[in-house]
């Protein structure tokens, strides 16, 4: 379930602010929702694995909060960042 480094790299050159960047709040939420969207698909099958749902509520919290970072900075990236990413309503 974990991310391969070759999909890793490809979301940082999707989402990265600048050429160098690799950590920066947006391309954590665009990981984060990665990882959420494939753990999803393992929970659909597996239902009874609680320690597999504690985890994605762990990322869920976790990409909530840096989403909410963003949006207190710039408002206008947020609003771009979950239309890309497609979160949200």
């Amino acid at each position: 379930m974990a991310l391969t480094q070759q999909r890793k790299q490809e979301i940082m050159s999707n989402y990265q602010v600048h050429e160098t960047d690799t950590g920066s709040a947006e391309v954590q939420v665009a990981m984060l929702s990665d990882r959420i969207s494939r753990l999803s698909l393992h929970l659909q099958g597996n239902k009874k694995d609680h320690s597999s749902r504690r985890g994605l509520l762990k990322m869920i919290g976790q990409r909530k909060r840096l989403l909410s970072y963003i949006n207190q900075g710039s408002r206008e990236k947020y609003q771009a960042l979950i239309a890309r990413l497609g979160i949200r309503g």
